[in-house]
Formats: structure tokens, C-alpha cells, sequence
């Protein structure tokens, strides 16, 4: 597997893999030097055509704590603005040898594009409201160093699903560790099929009271405001009085529940300040292990046949390596 495009391509031993690997790599972080020469020598092509704060600096910092060389991209800057195409400018970061391009894109399959038309990695950074397979892989990590288990557990993902490509990564990593999922909105924000899709794993619920029954994570969602094109609610207000994470609806999840969020955050919309600082949150954890789990991502990508079919292997270098 040349790229990372999405975790639906990811087999099970895969994601385990990517998992296992990020543990030393965060070990690294209690260091005097957090650095690695895993891949000196290679550059690492930062292309995000859409903003970003936590997943561009995340990948930028996993790169150089590697010892990667990174070239930035910003499109407002590039010659994007004057009606350069995405091909042209991957074609462009290919001929300056760069041997990873980091792609953050509005259109879903963007990533899948230019990986089929050049010879260098490409790892999906989020594409549309495809997927955006680093946030569910370190979402997946943060939940399995606080559980120490992901099979079995009750997972709900609450807020903007339709538009949401955190939704759709986090839903087939859970699904294929063994998670139950609910998905948890207004009913026009909910895909329609998505049952079908993922299986009798996942079932959908319309009151945020029945869905955090029980839970042992609750995932928390931004309404995508930018991506929608029409009226999905009547007002924020409403949905935040219908649909918001409160300390007083945290109570009807199970005692031990944890929260997540992938950022940015709407404070006071779909969060309130008291859950998303408070004891329960694992929100700045995230940021933490989001650097640990891309670290493992180019590491396993980096090598000469990409992630291979026996991913533990390179697994098992990473131990070494940060010995």
C-alpha cells in the first residue's frame, strides 16, 4: 500500500499496526531530544488547500521529529490563485523529488486524484467529507490508551455526521475493532443508508438523552457551516438547546465516560466550556497523540514497499528505533 487514502482500505492488522507504533513514538516525547533519523533525507510536501491549524502543524512537527526535510503549501499564496490545477501543483512538488505529499482538500477524492498521478506517498490529511483517516487513527489511539480496549465498547458520535469526514473515518475504524457506535443528530444531519453501509454495529438515534445511555465515548462534532448548502435546523440556538454536550447530559453516560472532540471547537454550540475543559475531556490528549500517530503513519509509509502486508514488522523497527 503506496498511500494512505482512507481507513476504509485499512485491514484490521493494519490499523494495528499504525496503533502499535505510535506508542513508542510518543515515548519519545518524554526526551531531552525528541527526535528520530527514521527519515532523514526525505521531504515531506505539506499541500493543504483549505485551512487548518492542529492537522498541518501536527504533520509538520511528526515530519521533523523524524528528521524529514518539510516544504509548506498555502493556496492563498501559491499560483492556485491564478487558476493553477491541483494536478499541476502536485506534478510541480513532484519534479523537486519530494517523497511525501501531506494533501488537506475541499473536493472528496482529491487524495485519491493525485496519488493515482504521482510516484510519491500521499497520506489524506481530509478530503471533502470523504474521509480523514490521521484524526480517526489518533481518535482511535486516544481511546484505546484510556480504555485499553476499543471491541466491545459503546462509542457515540454526536453533531453534523452528514458533512463530517472525522465521522466517516472514526465509524469504519470503530466498526472493525469491534466498537457499537450510535450516531446522534438532527435527522437531516444524519446520512441516509449509513446502517447499511457499516452494519448491525451501528444505529442511529435522534435524542442526544437515549443516545448517551450508556456510553463509554462520546465523540463530539463541529457543525460544518462551510460545507452546508442549505437549512439543516431552524437556528444554532436550537440546536444547541436539542443537541449541545452539557456537564448535566454527561451524567446519563456511564460514570468513566470520556469526550473527545476533533477540533475546532464551537464553544457553547455544540460543547459547553465545563465538559470540554473539565476532567472527562480528552481533547488537548488528542492534539498530543495526533503528533504519535502521524509520526507512525510516515514511518510505516516511508518504507520501500509503503505499509506492507505484514505491518508488524515495521512495528516492530519503530520499538527499536526509539529505543
Amino acid at each position: 500500500m503506496k498511500d494512505l487514502l482512507g481507513i476504509e482500505q485499512l485491514s484490521v492488522a493494519q490499523i494495528e499496526a499504525i496503533l502499535d507504533t505510535a506508542r513508542p513514538m510518543k515515548n519519545l516525547f518524554t526526551r531531552s531530544i525528541k527526535k528520530v533519523p527514521v527519515l532523514r533525507g526525505k521531504t515531506v510536501a505539506l499541500l493543504f488547500f483549505e485551512p487548518s491549524t492542529r492537522t498541518r502543524s501536527s504533520f509538520e512537527l511528526a515530519a521533523k521529529r523524524l528528521s524529514a526535510d518539510t516544504l509548506s503549501f498555502s493556496a492563498s499564496t501559491s499560483s492556485v490563485t491564478k487558476g493553477e490545477s491541483l494536478l499541476d501543483t502536485a506534478k510541480t512538488y513532484e519534479a523537486m523529488k519530494v517523497d511525501f505529499m501531506v494533501i488537506r482538500h475541499s473536493a472528496s477524492g482529491a487524495a485519491d486524484l493525485v496519488a493515482k498521478s504521482v510516484k510519491a506517498r500521499v497520506i489524506n490529511a481530509g478530503d471533502g467529507s470523504h474521509e480523514h483517516p490521521t484524526q480517526g487513527l489518533l481518535d482511535l489511539f486516544t481511546i484505546l490508551d484510556k480504555k485499553k480496549r476499543i471491541d466491545g465498547l459503546h462509542v457515540v458520535i454526536l453533531g453534523d455526521i452528514l458533512h463530517s469526514r472525522v465521522a466517516r473515518s472514526n465509524l469504519w475504524g470503530l466498526t472493525k475493532l469491534g466498537a457499537r457506535v450510535t450516531l446522534c443528530g438532527p435527522a437531516t444531519l444524519i446520512p441516509p443508508g449509513v446502517q447499511e453501509v457499516f452494519g448491525k454495529n451501528v444505529r442511529v438515534c435522534y435524542k442526544i438523552e437515549e443516545a448517551l445511555e450508556g456510553a463509554d465515548i462520546i465523540n463530539v462534532l463541529r457543525l460544518q457551516r462551510e460545507r452546508m448548502d442549505g437549512a439543516f435546523f431552524p437556528t444554532i440556538q436550537e440546536y444547541t438547546e436539542f443537541y449541545g454536550l452539557t456537564s448535566e447530559r454527561l451524567r446519563l453516560a456511564k460514570p468513566d465516560c470520556l469526550v473527545l472532540h476533533p477540533g475546532p471547537m464551537n464553544r457553547g454550540i455544540e460543547i459547553s466550556s465545563d465538559v470540554a475543559d473539565g476532567p472527562r475531556s480528552l481533547i488537548l490528549e488528542q492534539v498530543t497523540n495526533g503528533i504519535a500517530v502521524r509520526m507512525a503513519v510516515l514511518h510505516l509509509f516511508g518504507g520501500s514497499q509503503g505499509l506492507t502486508a505484514h505491518p508488524r514488522e515495521s512495528a516492530k523497527v519503530a520499538e527499536i528505533l526509539t529505543e
